[in-house]
């Protein structure tokens, strides 16, 4: 855990890119609060929530996913989780997927460069 800053100490901007948390919300509103950095995983997120054009998402911390159905992206969320565990290498392990849930997972990992 990195030191306690004074607030007059400025954060660098890669502490500011992935601290805290979003919330991105299914087709159906169901609303997952995930950290900024396991939601920074998908490229597409993390262009959302970072570009310097003022867009709701960036200011809101919040994204909403008219296509993607609950399971589906509850599903995602456990992908990026998963994905920052074993990013180092030093472990791996297979992420489970229903086959049932494949095709509107892939379509759903594609949108988000995952």
């Amino acid at each position: 855990m990195p030191p306690p800053r004074e607030h007059n100490q400025p954060q660098d901007e890669e502490d500011d890119d992935t601290a805290g948390v979003v919330k991105l919300i299914s087709a159906e509103g169901f609303e997952f609060v995930v950290d900024r950095k396991a939601a920074m995983v998908s490229n597409t997120l993390r262009n959302m929530l970072t570009s310097p054009g003022g867009f709701s998402e960036t200011r809101q911390g919040e994204v909403r996913f008219p296509e993607i159905p609950t399971n589906i992206l509850e599903k995602i969320c456990q992908y990026f989780y998963w994905s920052l565990h074993y990013s180092s290498g030093k472990e791996t392990a297979e992420f489970p997927i229903e086959p049932e849930i494949t095709l509107e997972l892939m379509m759903a990992a594609n949108y988000l460069d995952t």
